[in-house]
């Protein structure tokens, strides 16, 4: 339940502000394309296409902890 209602907020914040979801998308296509190394360039662009939904869904919570990590590193 407890992850539910983290997915729930992030994905709420993801859809509110552009710029943050911007950021969470590229930050999970970097991550996926990091897991998916023996893909081309074009196959990874073509899975990712029918895939980002569910990625940015299942990834919302991780994403938004690190761009708020990442916007304390940088102090903004």
């Amino acid at each position: 339940m407890e992850r539910d209602n983290l997915m729930h907020g992030a994905r709420s914040a993801l859809n509110t502000n552009m710029d943050t979801r911007a950021w969470a998308e590229q930050y999970l296509k970097e991550k996926t394309r990091g897991e998916n190394t023996q893909m081309s360039d074009e196959e990874f662009e073509k899975y990712w296409k029918y895939h980002k939904p569910e990625i940015i869904h299942a990834g919302a919570a991780e994403a938004m902890a690190a761009f708020r990590d990442a916007r304390r590193e940088t102090g903004d």
